[in-house]
């Protein structure tokens, strides 16, 4: 199987679902065909842009959760930690209080992906706020801010498959059909 090593995001999902995966990246066409589901990149482009875009998510979903101090684009995630986003909570005392830092890093391959797979990675990151493992309460928080979140998240593991088969950049500028 010349894929096996790309098919890695798919570890642990059964195999009438891999199989065609598998297929579908052999033969080429697993790009077109996610350029065809998800047909445009969304317009969060910066820092500041990104952080207007959790910060909404939060307030409609997790108003009770603390605020964010920061939220950024991080080149550095998916090659060094392995993943696609992060959550921090840093607390220190400050005088007489606690003070809490909470910062939210999404990968910058995120920047040139479509709505839908901003939104889910988002979403997770969001989750942790309130639930720490990857446990049924936190998957059920993620399918609450995100109805389709198990779909998107299937989605963009495919997606990665794409990408580390070599793949072009499917909604890079300048790379849109």
């Amino acid at each position: 199987m010349p894929f096996a090593a790309a098919l890695k995001y798919l570890a642990g999902y059964p195999d009438q679902l891999v199989h065609p995966i598998r297929d579908l990246l052999a033969d080429g066409r697993l790009g077109g065909l996610l350029v065809d589901k998800y047909p445009e990149a969304h317009a969060v482009r910066d820092d500041a842009a990104l952080y207007a875009y959790v910060s909404a998510l939060k307030a409609r979903h997790l108003r009770n959760a603390g605020p964010l101090s920061k939220v950024a684009f991080d080149g550095k995630l998916q090659t060094i930690h392995n993943a696609l986003g992060t959550h921090t909570s840093v607390s220190r005392v400050q005088g007489g209080k606690l003070r809490t830092k909470r910062e939210i890093r999404v990968a910058t391959l995120f920047r040139e992906a479509p709505p839908d797979f901003l939104r889910m990675i988002v979403v997770h990151e969001l989750a942790h706020l309130k639930e720490r493992q990857h446990d049924k309460a936190f998957y059920q928080l993620c399918s609450r801010m995100e109805p389709d979140y198990h779909q998107l998240e299937f989605d963009v593991r495919v997606w990665l498959c794409w990408q580390e088969a070599g793949g072009r950049a499917l909604w890079a500028a300048g790379q849109m059909p």
